[in-house]
């Protein structure tokens, strides 16, 4: 649990108590009582009796400072201690509603947050219930400032300021992938991610990797983001494809050899290797391109 108040209230009254106790305990009987003159050539049973009873009063002096502080340290730390953890339990409790609006939003599955906090009111009075709390942000990203308010009597305001950082499964590679490859799930893991490290963001899920062709060659155990990836290439340079051709209805086929890479849908060159007449075709599918007659 996150400290938020910081036990500066009980340390001076500890000090004034042990203070006060001091210099009763040096001073006391000498303010109390003048000093008495010891008569000549007596018993000194009056100046024992004297003494005796002052120190008896020193000693109940003590009991009474030793009780007070072990009757009032208690109840502070205890109160203390009970407003800390309301502020703390507050303070979660809006942090967590934040992130499930913000993953409800983004997409994010799996999310979990962690903060900081620092104050520089003091509160030592718990509330009766828990305190309500407003921000001034409406993103749980990075830092904010929270207004913790309690309308008891006496009724208290904290202002706290948080950093909160949220964590999401992320998809990392799992080895080197080159350039162009199709990526497959055994290249891939999930690994718990930082958000706040993914500004070009990131995958939740495997599945929507799989499948998609790398930008650029990718190290191992690196973050998957949008940018680094391609629709996969359906065919590739050099490669010996299927043509197909419609017209009015008739259907030929025929085979070719790709000039281009492409992925789906794209146009790409391709020679036919029959008459060996270059003509456009758009992939269609893995090897497969689509032309019509000219």
């Amino acid at each position: 649990m996150h400290q938020l108040i910081k036990h500066e209230l009980c340390l001076p009254i500890i000090l004034l108590i042990l203070l006060v106790f001091m210099r009763n305990s040096r001073s006391g009987p000498t303010t109390l009582f003048p000093p008495l003159a010891t008569p000549a050539k007596t018993g000194g049973s009056t100046v024992s009796a004297w003494r005796r009873l002052l120190g008896a009063q020193s000693r109940n002096s003590k009991r009474i400072v030793f009780g007070v502080l072990i009757g009032v340290m208690p109840g502070l730390l205890y109160a203390e201690q009970n407003v800390n953890q309301q502020i703390e339990q507050t303070i979660e409790r809006y942090l967590k509603q934040q992130l499930a609006q913000e993953a409800t939003a983004q997409g994010w599955e799996g999310a979990r947050v962690t903060y900081t906090s620092t104050t520089t009111s003091n509160v030592i009075a718990s509330c009766s219930q828990l305190p309500q709390v407003t921000g001034d942000s409406n993103s749980i990203m990075g830092r904010q400032q929270l207004t913790l308010s309690c309308t008891d009597t006496p009724a208290w305001t904290v202002k706290v300021n948080v950093e909160a950082n949220v964590f999401v499964p992320a998809v990392f590679s799992q080895t080197v992938i080159e350039r162009g490859d199709t990526i497959t799930a055994a290249q891939l893991k999930v690994e718990e991610l930082n958000i706040s490290k993914a500004p070009r963001g990131f995958f939740n899920n495997i599945d929507k990797v799989a499948g998609q062709a790398a930008k650029r060659r990718l190290r191992a155990n690196q973050l998957i983001s949008p940018s680094l990836l391609a629709k996969p290439l359906l065919v590739r340079r050099g490669q010996q494809v299927k043509m197909i051709a419609n017209q009015d209805g008739i259907a030929a086929t025929t085979l070719g050899e790709a000039l281009e890479n492409g992925e789906q849908g794209a146009v790409i060159r391709v020679k036919n290797l029959r008459s060996e007449k270059i003509v456009e075709a758009q992939v269609i599918e893995a090897g497969v391109v689509l032309t019509t007659f000219r």
